[in-house]
């Protein structure tokens, strides 16, 4: 599902939601949602009001209101009748408090948002809705618009990529899982929104796959079949799309909402480390706050190695304590961290180990959601490079390289033999991402 080494993900979002706008065609189920008292009104001041009511017709469509502004004879009172004709649920919420409570594809509802007689703002209050662009004014006629706010980011909270995470940490396990036997691999994987320690002191409310950022790594060969089941045990709708499988989005990687399950089939046709991830609107807030993971697809004929591990690069955009990360500071691509395997630098807490001669294999993932990686050990070489798909160097060539560079959403692997016992850093070396957090260490031992 991506491009070479990475793909647009403005292109993939704008695709996947016109796909299934047109193919998720609900039965219409019509809830009215009373508003507020006649005298609440959107004015700082008092207006008179003219004893009119304006009605206006708003439909939800394509993470956006149409019409985004309505504008209303001052003291007229207005009647929004919304009607939702995404593929996921919204709300309408204006900054007087009026509300229609969220609505699903098909659905309608009535707000009363009483006499209007200043501008105010209004917008979907699923997370990131707002932040996407899913928003409207309510002008009276002849008023100036009021200053868009709804982009601002969180303020930066501090991360220290020096602490120490402490004695009772447990980093998360980075060997790489062996292939099932079989050809037909059936797993579950349910949705959990779960706050998480993501750097010393510092927690994030993360949607997940199983609970982890990383989701599970699954793994198989050329040939195999996955049948995976989604289960959506969260609050919102999420969905999965896995780059593993050459499959129409129509149908399976449509979102589904709390409490609905999904089965997603494909067949592994090309060898290499996919990604899989969140394939909701907005894309960018979906995988930015973990909802990733990796699908290892063994090339025909891979060689045992003493040692293999899986690392997957990501970045934090960290909202306040304990709630889900900020879209705003995804859209301005600035991170407050870049992880490898969700944790702020903890394998340089928890080095991975190794032995003098033994012949390592790191599969490296790049899930972005923004920033490209450029893998390097400090004191080795790679003797092996394997890129999207295909054999860059082997042992047996003469030259060898320094870095495995990815852009989002591209894989690889490189091999490895360390020359002596030591301490050998791994890092991201675009150095502002290592000094982010993007680095580990491999503790090689005689």
């Amino acid at each position: 599902m991506s491009s070479t080494p990475g793909r647009s993900l403005a292109g993939a979002t704008t695709g996947i939601a016109l796909v299934l706008i047109a193919v998720l065609v609900g039965v219409a189920a019509q809830r009215v949602t009373t508003g507020p008292a006649e005298q609440r009104s959107t004015a700082a001041g008092a207006v008179r009001p003219t004893g009119h009511t304006t009605t206006v017709d708003v439909v939800a469509e394509g993470m956006r209101f149409h019409p985004a502004r309505i504008e209303v004879p001052p003291g007229d009172r207005l009647v929004v009748r919304l009607t939702n004709r995404d593929h996921r649920r919204h709300d309408l919420v204006l900054g007087n408090g009026a509300h229609t409570g969220l609505i699903g594809n098909g659905e309608s509802a009535r707000l009363d948002a009483g006499v209007i007689g200043g501008v105010t703002e209004g917008w979907c209050s699923l997370p990131g809705h707002r932040q996407a662009g899913m928003t409207l004014e309510v002008v009276p006629t002849g008023a100036v618009a009021a200053p868009a706010t709804a982009g601002a980011a969180a303020p930066d909270r501090p991360v220290d990529v020096m602490a120490d995470p402490g004695p009772a940490f447990t980093a998360r396990d980075a060997a790489a899982p062996p292939a099932p036997p079989g050809r037909l691999h059936r797993r579950e994987l349910h949705v959990r929104e779960v706050v998480r320690e993501v750097a010393p002191g510092v927690r994030q409310r993360l949607w997940t796959f199983d609970g982890t950022v990383p989701g599970p790594v699954l793994r198989g060969r050329v040939g195999d079949t996955f049948e995976i089941t989604l289960v959506n045990d969260g609050t919102l709708d999420h969905g999965i799309d896995f780059h593993a499988g050459a499959v129409a989005p129509d149908e399976v990687m449509r979102p589904i909402d709390p409490g609905q399950r999904l089965t997603y089939r494909f067949t592994a046709t090309r060898a290499g480390i996919w990604m899989y991830h969140c394939s909701t609107m907005p894309m960018l807030h979906h995988i930015g706050n973990g909802m990733y993971g990796a699908v290892i697809i063994d090339p025909p004929d891979l060689p045992p190695v003493q040692r293999e591990y899986v690392l997957v690069q990501s970045e934090l955009y960290l909202g306040p304590d304990g709630q889900p990360g900020d879209l705003a500071k995804m859209q301005a691509e600035r991170p407050d961290a870049v992880v490898f395997n969700g944790y702020v630098a903890q394998y340089a807490h928890r080095p991975l180990p190794a032995r003098v001669g033994e012949r390592v294999r790191v599969w490296l993932l790049d899930a972005g959601p923004n920033r490209d990686t450029s893998f390097h050990v400090v004191g080795a070489q790679f003797d092996t490079v394997y890129r999207e798909g295909r054999w860059e160097s082997r042992p047996t060539d003469p030259g060898g390289a320094q870095v495995l560079s990815l852009s989002p959403a591209a894989g690889g692997f490189v091999e490895l033999t360390f020359p002596g016992p030591g301490h050998y850093p791994f890092v991201s070396h675009s150095m502002v991402d290592a000094e982010r957090g993007a680095r580990g260490m491999f503790e090689v031992r005689s």
